[in-house]
């Protein structure tokens, strides 16, 4: 490409994929628009005092998306997996750029009005990778991420830029330990919501919160960000076994620098997202996600990579992949075991095996090794006989998907139930309305939801949060006061893959634009119905019409700032919460 050219920009015809159907690959068909030609030199001049000599000019420029900060735990490491994916591309004859991101961390804004901001971040990390390597001219990119909202951020920054692209996961935390049992940062919710109850004292809360948390990595259970992991994986943009690797190992190492070969082995064969983030490997990742218990989050954030890659997957995708999928793992929350567990004996590898000999899998989707992952799944052993944590195919934990999808007269366009099976099918009951999620949390906390009641939170949709907050704090609560299976929770926001119980989010239309979650009164029977995949309330159409006739929409919270542009240009929760609707 000559200096006087354009780079091709994201979405064009005139990528490098659609180049190599006409001729051979170009490796560098980005940077040389930066660094060719005598025009150029101050590009040049400005590189070399970071490390740019003569001969790096002359090699692909890969960006390394680093999401480290001293925010969280799950990204406090991660620069030096970036170091190391960077020392990968560099071996590999390309010349690795680290550059950073933002994150936030779930967990610590739990329950707080600052949590509205979680998934406003995954737009701006998305939104702030496509920036940088659009700008400066990178022909590939390895992204790390280590937490909820870093993931989808990634892929979805990979998905609209469509060059040579591998995703590499942080890595899940070692569980803590107390009396002999392991916790995570959902045991440390549960324990305030026992506290509160004086199920246990004071100073066993204060020792579980001590414990908890023994250091670097993302939550340990099947939570959103082991769940994104895994779905990342299966979809074929993390290398094989990268999703069941623990935060601090030789093996997280080991992975990160195969990945920055990884990235030059896909720039050299002119292999872009595109070509691997297809709808069947979006179907992979619904089918190992399923399989492992996943979060909630899952639906939300496939919809949204799925856009950003130009593939058409609805929640009737869901649907039609649920059905067919069982849910295997024993995992927490739901479940018994962690990931650290998992990995011992043999990570997601085995399980996917298993998925792909049963038909389940499409084997022949493309896979950021160059590699088919039937190919790649073709010497993986199975799981030892003696394990307990992922069930064989003939005795699922469930038949089918953990994730429903309902609808019916309170979620018209429809909800994301997570049922694994432990609660029940069914619950019905009366309605306990709040218009926000603090005051839930106070209700919950001072004791006034009780058995029979089905919380009933809104005004926390992505335009109402803004922001869709998770209600971990909430049902946290619940299960600590042992009312997992005698109360049921429901909204317009969304919950984190800590949780666990009779709960329902993403409801559509939300209550902001006059959803009919807005018309719910106290006191109105709720049926939550996984079989017949139902949201209903026992509230005539006549009824609800009247209702609707005298509400009145909310005022904007927010008139500026990241929340206010988010509120003013974020899509329904059915359709991923983006902001990019075009």
């Amino acid at each position: 490409m000559s200096s006087s050219s354009k780079p091709p920009m994201s979405g064009s015809k005139n990528t490098p994929k659609a180049k190599a159907k006409k001729a051979r690959v170009n490796p560098r068909a980005y940077s040389s628009v930066v660094v060719d030609g005598k025009d150029r030199a101050a590009s040049r001049a400005m590189l070399r005092p970071v490390g740019f000599s003569d001969a790096d000019f002359k090699k692909p420029q890969i960006g390394i998306a680093s999401t480290w900060s001293m925010v969280t735990p799950c990204n406090m490491h991660i620069n030096k997996l970036a170091d190391k994916a960077c020392s990968g591309v560099d071996l590999a004859g390309g010349k690795g750029v680290i550059f950073n991101t933002i994150t936030i961390s779930d967990g610590i804004s739990m329950g707080t009005e600052n949590m509205k901001y979680s998934l406003v971040s995954r737009e701006v990390i998305a939104d702030s990778i496509e920036t940088v390597m659009a700008c400066q001219g990178y022909d590939g990119i390895v992204a790390v991420g280590g937490c909820d909202k870093n993931m989808p951020g990634c892929l979805m920054a990979i998905a609209r830029l469509d060059r040579p692209a591998v995703f590499v996961y942080g890595g899940t935390i070692l569980p803590g330990m107390h009396n002999g049992k392991q916790l995570d940062v959902v045991s440390v919710f549960e324990a305030i919501g026992a506290e509160a109850n004086n199920k246990i004292p004071l100073k066993e809360l204060k020792a579980i919160e001590s414990k908890a948390i023994p250091g670097p990595g993302s939550c340990g259970g099947m939570y959103t960000a082991n769940t994104m992991a895994s779905a990342i994986e299966a979809m074929g943009m993390s290398l094989s076994n990268s999703s069941a690797q623990a935060a601090v190992s030789e093996h997280k190492l080991e992975d990160c620098e195969a990945a920055g070969k990884a990235v030059m082995n896909l720039v050299k064969k002119g292999i872009t997202p595109k070509m691997i983030m297809t709808k069947k490997a979006f179907e992979n990742a619904m089918t190992v996600a399923i399989a492992l218990g996943g979060s909630t989050n899952l639906v939300l954030h496939l919809l949204a990579m799925a856009h950003c890659v130009g593939i058409k997957l609805s929640l009737a995708d869901f649907t039609r992949v649920g059905k067919r999928v069982p849910m295997l793992a024993d995992l927490k929350p739901s479940g018994r075991y962690s990931m650290a567990d998992l990995i011992e004996i043999g990570g997601i590898q085995p399980l996917m095996k298993m998925l792909l000999d049963a038909g389940l899998l499409h084997g022949d989707c493309l896979t950021v090794t160059g590699k088919t992952l039937k190919q790649n799944l073709a010497k993986v052993k199975p799981y030892p006989g003696a394990q307990d944590i992922i069930r064989a195919m003939d005795n699922p934990i469930k038949s089918d998907s953990h994730l429903v999808v309902l609808k019916g007269n309170l979620s018209p366009e429809g909800s994301v139930a997570k049922i694994s099976g432990h609660e029940g099918l069914r619950f019905e009951g009366r309605a306990r309305v709040y218009n926000s999620s603090d005051a839930a949390l106070k209700a919950i906390l001072d004791q006034k939801v009780k058995k029979g009641d089905v919380v009933v939170i809104r005004n926390e949709g992505p335009k109402g949060g803004p922001g869709m907050q998770e209600m971990l704090s909430h049902t946290g609560a619940i299960m600590g006061q042992g009312l997992g299976n005698e109360v049921a929770l429901i909204t317009d926001g969304r919950f984190s893959g800590g949780t666990h119980g009779f709960v329902v989010g993403h409801i559509t239309p939300e209550a902001h634009v006059g959803g009919p979650i807005a018309l719910v009164k106290n006191g109105d029977r709720i049926t939550i119905d996984a079989k017949s995949r139902t949201l209903s309330m026992d509230v005539s159409a006549k009824e609800l019409a009247a209702r609707k006739a005298k509400w009145k929409a909310p005022k904007v919270k927010y008139k500026r700032g990241v929340l206010a542009k988010y509120a003013a240009n974020v899509s329904s929760a059915s359709e991923g919460a983006i902001t990019d609707q075009f």
